[in-house]
């Protein structure tokens, strides 16, 4: 009897945090459909007719809005512009983040060397290290070598990470030796035997990865609100945010382009969660 209230008890917890977690998205969604005048109205829609598509039109056509005694007329922000360069930003640092990760945390999984404790120790201490106390050495360095208002400087830093190269030699300490030994007998090269033996095996890993280095890029503001200048190499998060100033607050617009931002996100999430599966299927191995 105890045990099935502990379980009731569970499950009303995990409800309660889904719907916390939910609760905000569903109201961003649900907004991005509403008149920019009903938004932050305390009262639910009666009916579809409440709905209009006018948000979205929004991030396509021009805006007309009332300031002070005047209309202004607020040309479109370059939405899909922003879209395309998340997209491009975003999947090229993972994929490069994810060589990186994977082959440091081969090497520090399966070989010796000198000074290697040492080393893994200092990496493991520099994830201790706040992202923020060296936002001004990167951007003077980015201002040296000339790649402010860059895609370079969003891909390129942070692209061999601590924690990505950490969490992927947790996981090469899984794959058995007698593997890699036996594709050196057979004459495979030490890259070949990452490439060919130790990656696949680590699909798992790979897959969470994925997710984890995807979203850090796609939703990160700072940085990037740094470094790029000009609109034609803004991302989403930084484009999005010039639609609140001093003279236009078009919030609506707003929830509409962030809910079109979040399906990217959970189109890839849905797509390696099968991968993720497959992976521990896959990487089973019996000695």
């Amino acid at each position: 009897m105890m045990k099935k209230g502990l379980r009731i008890l569970a499950y009303a917890l995990l409800i309660g945090i889904a719907i916390a977690i939910l609760t905000p998205l569903v109201w961003t969604i649900v907004s991005s459909f509403r008149p920019v005048g009903d938004i932050f109205a305390n009262e639910l829609p009666r009916s579809f007719e409440d709905f209009t598509f006018e948000n979205y039109r929004g991030l396509y056509e021009p805006i007309v809005r009332e300031v002070g005694v005047e209309q202004r007329l607020f040309p479109p922000i370059p939405y899909g512009t922003y879209f395309l360069n998340s997209i491009f930003v975003s999947t090229a640092f993972t994929l490069l983040a994810l060589f990186f990760g994977s082959l440091g945390g081969f090497g520090f999984g399966k070989y010796e060397f000198k000074g290697k404790k040492v080393l893994f120790l200092m990496l493991v201490g520099s994830m201790m290290i706040p992202f923020h106390v060296g936002l001004i050495p990167l951007y003077s360095l980015m201002a040296r070598i000339g790649w402010i208002n860059t895609f370079q400087a969003l891909i390129i830093p942070g692209s061999a990470n601590a924690f990505s190269i950490f969490l992927m030699r947790q996981y090469v300490s899984t794959v058995p030796d007698s593997l890699i030994d036996s594709a050196r007998i057979d004459g495979c090269s030490e890259f070949g035997i990452y490439w060919r033996v130790a990656l696949p095996l680590l699909k798992p890993a790979v897959g969470a990865l994925t997710i984890l280095l995807f979203l850090w890029r796609w939703n990160d503001f700072l940085w990037p609100s740094m470094v790029l200048l000009d609109e034609g190499h803004f991302t989403l998060p930084v484009g999005l945010r010039s639609l609140i100033s001093t003279y236009q607050e078009e919030y609506g617009v707003l929830l509409a382009g962030t809910t079109l931002a979040v399906v990217p996100v959970i189109s890839l999430f849905l797509w390696m969660q099968k991968e993720f599966v497959e992976g521990i299927t896959l990487g089973a191995v019996k000695e």
